[in-house]
């Protein structure tokens, strides 16, 4: 019986070789195909996947409304309910008020960017014309200067005016006309978006039962501690994810409805177009202020070059209000990441994914900086040395028989000693230890003496014996 076991073992661990070969060498020469069949994949299932992305980010709606609204007026009322009762006024309250949003934006906002568009396309040429006059008057003292910005001027824009009229209107137009022929990839797109939104009602009513169930599977198929750290770090990158996206859609909005009273208050042209900007923008971590700011100035440069410098002051210290007031009341430390890395993050996922790497970039690298943390927190409490990263400030190094952090002196002007080579592996002796390896390599050789001694005096004796008994 032992034997079978062993053989069902061996046979086991080939079957999987022989499949991860398999699997390897289509990978390697069939890349385009497999690659073709996970698009495929992901289109039909593009109505789940929309569906459980809806559903992640009403979640925190939804929980909001039935601990804060719902709950209080049931209680209150004192009307006999279940909790799925409970989670179905609330699931409503949510759609009418997401539904309402959406309503209000596409029907008040989008026309009003539309125009906004049209009327810079129309009026391009008489923004030239009040940047040239503006230019003139800021440099008439330096005609020379003035000459050469004003040709510089008419020349980029009349290449621009030429692009926009012989280009760009031919290419919208027929844009245009491609979208109206493609009826029937914008009614699937738009059915996709239906379906997924009926089934993010579906997740956001059951959504305690599917993770129940994602529990069972766990440890069903886990050992007990392994399926409870993978809980604890998909609990972990639930918070980090839906901090960080829900705050941050929240911060936008905010940040592009003052950006509409203050625009509007200083008499900023294009004021929706460019709150509209800002806030979208503003979802981008650290660049995205700077990404909005930069083309609402050159536009608002065109028309007013003044209103540009009213905007740009207004633009600094809106930012500065996001970055030291509203954002971290919204976020609070949502990532756990320094500047320095939200920085990192955003270039490395930003030139990976482009945009959208941009935005999941920071919660992404968040997640797996604090998964290293806790790996190296492990090891070095493994090995009891302190995780803290304040103790290491002044590190000098560490004992390595009582593992001792030894610091050196805040006043120390140079706190190492003189370095000349490569150090590889520590083997020279220090000065006690040969001191100690001269001594006992005395020691050895006056026992020598004393035993060769010994030997002699033997010799000597015996000889003596001998020539007596003769």
């Amino acid at each position: 019986m032992k034997e079978n076991k062993e053989y069902f073992k061996w046979g086991l661990t080939a079957f999987f070789v022989v499949l991860g070969g398999i699997i390897s060498y289509y990978v390697i020469f069939h890349l385009d195909n497999l690659t073709a069949r996970i698009t495929k994949l992901f289109v039909i299932l593009m109505p789940i996947i929309d569906g459980m992305i809806l559903g992640y980010l009403m979640t925190p709606v939804v929980n909001g409304t039935e601990r804060r609204i719902v709950k209080p007026i049931f209680k209150k009322l004192n009307i006999n309910h279940k909790k799925s009762q409970r989670r179905t006024v609330s699931i409503v309250i949510t759609l009418f008020v997401v539904i309402t949003a959406l309503y209000s934006f596409f029907s008040v906002v989008i026309p009003q960017i539309g125009n906004s568009i049209n009327t810079i396309i129309e009026q391009l040429p008489s923004y030239v014309d009040t940047l040239t006059v503006w230019i003139s008057q800021l440099l008439e003292d330096n005609p020379v200067i003035e000459k050469n910005v004003t040709d510089l001027i008419n020349t980029y824009f009349a290449d621009i005016e030429v692009f926009v009229n012989s280009e760009l209107m031919p290419k919208l137009n027929s844009l245009i006309m491609t979208i109206s022929m493609s009826v029937f990839s914008i009614l699937k797109e738009f059915w996709n978006l239906i379906i997924g939104f009926i089934i993010s009602i579906y997740i956001l009513s059951s959504k305690e039962v599917f993770a129940a169930q994602a529990k069972k599977v766990a440890y069903a198929f886990l050992a007990t501690e392994t399926a409870n750290r993978l809980i604890s770090n998909v609990r972990f990158a639930n918070k980090t994810f839906g901090g960080f996206f829900v705050g941050k859609i929240l911060d936008s909005i905010i940040i592009g409805l003052i950006c509409f009273i203050g625009t509007s208050l200083l008499g900023t042209p294009f004021c929706v177009l460019i709150s509209v900007i800002i806030g979208v923008t503003n979802i981008i971590p650290f660049f995205g202020p700077f990404l909005g700011a930069i083309p609402c100035i050159l536009l608002i440069l065109f028309i007013n070059p003044l209103q540009a410098v009213y905007f740009l002051i207004f633009v600094i210290i809106l930012q500065q209000v996001d970055g030291n007031i509203i954002g971290p009341k919204i976020l609070g430390s949502s990532t756990g990441l320094s500047s320095f890395w939200v920085i990192f993050a955003i270039t490395l996922f930003g030139g990976i994914w482009g945009i959208f790497g941009m935005i999941v970039g920071v919660p992404i690298f968040a997640v797996l900086f604090a998964f290293m943390k806790s790996l190296i927190e492990l090891r070095l409490s493994n090995k009891k040395i302190p995780h803290e990263t304040y103790k290491y400030l002044r590190l000098l190094y560490i004992d390595a028989s009582t593992n001792e952090l030894v610091d050196f002196s805040e006043d120390a002007k140079k706190p190492f000693q003189q370095i000349d080579k490569i150090l590889i592996k520590n083997k020279e002796p220090k000065t006690n230890t040969i001191h100690q390896i001269s001594n006992n390599e005395k020691s050895n050789q006056r026992s020598s003496n004393i035993n060769n001694n010994k030997n002699r005096n033997k010799r000597n004796r015996n000889t003596n014996n001998t020539n007596t008994l003769k």
